[in-house]
């Protein structure tokens, strides 16, 4: 049997680590931290949640939901660990950053197949046809490690630019201000709302769009089109002074959307409103939702405190930005997650061009068991294209070459139904459960020969 090397401790690579020691194998795992950290990292945990701490939508036949579906008839460990640490987050699963690294790294040290090496990898041996390598070292990748793998791959990587939002002490929110509600009173009240009227708005939008932006550092630059640095925002996850400057009611529509989130001092929505999630079990903290952003820290600290209810608080952590790599995937990747170039390399996690916790999650567990048949000399066999595991890497490894950008679940990453079924179907809500009932019969029948003899 060929040996297994993962390099990476953060979600893709403990999952890959663990899905094939379960079927037999012995891993090599390796982070760097704490002899080398990260410009995001705060600590050396095994899956350090570095931004949000929450898993997406738990809402029945939603594409996030369907995707842990999967994942869980999958036998997913992190998702495990995760839904033993959830918070209170309405219909999102979230989770206590500090217990969810804990059971993380617990379950490693309790798998004897695995050893772990606190030790950066700069070097990725091509020729070593006796060693499957899983490179999931994440967005935030080492240069050495990074210039290794331009130079197997002999293309440009790509760059875009990730945020951090930020953590307010609970213990310093004006509770007289504020109250909890759900969306349209959907599931249990457990976010933390901070209504705003139309002039409270418009001085908050005024201090935001003059703020101060802190200087780029030089490890974020990257040249565009050879010639000069920028910075590339992804859109999915933009600075909320950046989407303040596309127009005046732009937040309204973004982080700050009212609707369905009624006052009961009012009996209506708010003019604006920013919403508080829980950050942990003790419910000590909470971190603004949607409010990752590039300020200055003393500027943070001003505009962050004409948010009603926040006059006085405290923040635990300020928001930040920093850079996440990830390699041109439908040039390099197969269906497998294997490069093309040298089948014994494997790209997991952000890196391949997934984004977000749970999809990085889902690609380190798919990456493990792919590992796990090559090691043992059999051809791993692609998740079914009809699944949402096997949409998202279908989208990856066949995205258009030119308008490729790392991608969240949605369904539109899903084979549509058929135009026969469209035409009889026209609520959305049908047609997604429809999909979601024949992605999970497809998964189902895809995971059976290996459930005999892995779990």
């Amino acid at each position: 049997m060929k040996k297994i090397k993962i390099i990476g401790g953060g979600l893709a690579g403990p999952e890959a680590a663990l899905q094939a020691a379960a079927l037999g194998c012995h891993v090599d795992l390796y982070e760097m931290r704490p002899h080398r950290s990260t410009e995001a990292h705060q600590t050396s945990d095994f899956a350090e949640l570095v931004c949000s701490n929450s898993l997406k939508s738990e809402s029945e036949n939603t594409a996030p939901w369907l995707l842990k579906q999967e994942m869980r008839q999958a036998g997913s460990f992190l998702l495990q660990d995760a839904d033993a640490t959830a918070v209170p987050a309405g219909h999102a699963l979230a989770v206590d950053r500090e217990l969810f690294s804990q059971r993380v790294a617990d379950r490693i040290a309790a798998q004897p197949l695995i050893t772990v090496h606190r030790e950066e990898v700069t070097h990725l041996d091509e020729h070593d046809t006796d060693t499957i390598t899983i490179l999931a070292s994440g967005p935030l990748t080492s240069p050495a490690l990074a210039a290794e793998l331009q130079r197997l791959t002999g293309a440009d990587h790509l760059a875009f630019y990730d945020s951090i939002s930020p953590i307010v002490d609970a213990t310093t929110i004006d509770m007289d201000k504020v109250y909890f509600a759900a969306r349209y009173d959907k599931g249990t009240a457990d976010y933390i709302n901070c209504p705003f009227t139309k002039e409270e708005y418009e001085t908050f939008l005024d201090a935001l769009t003059t703020a101060e932006n802190v200087e780029s550092k030089d490890w974020e630059k990257f040249p565009v089109d050879g010639t000069a640095n920028k910075l590339q925002y992804f859109e999915g996850c933009l600075p909320i002074e950046e989407t303040a400057r596309r127009g005046r009611d732009t937040l309204r529509f973004g982080p700050m959307k009212p609707v369905g989130l009624t006052d009961p001092k009012t009996g209506r929505w708010p003019y604006a409103c920013v919403q508080l999630r829980q950050e942990n079990l003790r419910a000590d903290s909470y971190n603004l939702v949607g409010f990752q952003n590039h300020l200055k820290y003393s500027e943070q600290k001003r505009v962050l405190r004409l948010i009603p209810g926040l006059e006085n608080a405290s923040f635990l952590r300020y928001g930040q930005i920093h850079r996440n790599t990830y390699i041109h995937a439908p040039s390099l990747l197969t269906e497998t997650l294997q490069l093309k170039a040298h089948p014994t390399i494997m790209i997991a996690g952000q890196l391949s061009g997934v984004e977000g916790y749970t999809e990085s999650i889902a690609s380190g567990m798919l990456a493990g068991r792919y590992a796990a048949a090559l090691a043992k000399g059999s051809a791993p066999i692609p998740a079914p294209r009809l699944s949402a595991n096997g949409s998202l890497t279908h989208y990856i490894t066949h995205a258009e070459i030119k308008k490729f950008v790392p991608a969240n679940i949605t369904f539109d990453l899903l084979p549509p139904l058929e135009e026969e079924l469209r035409k009889k179907m026209r609520d959305k809500k049908e047609r997604h459960k429809l999909q979601c009932d024949r992605a999970l019969h497809a998964w189902k029948e895809w995971l059976a020969p290996a459930l005999v003899t892995a779990f």
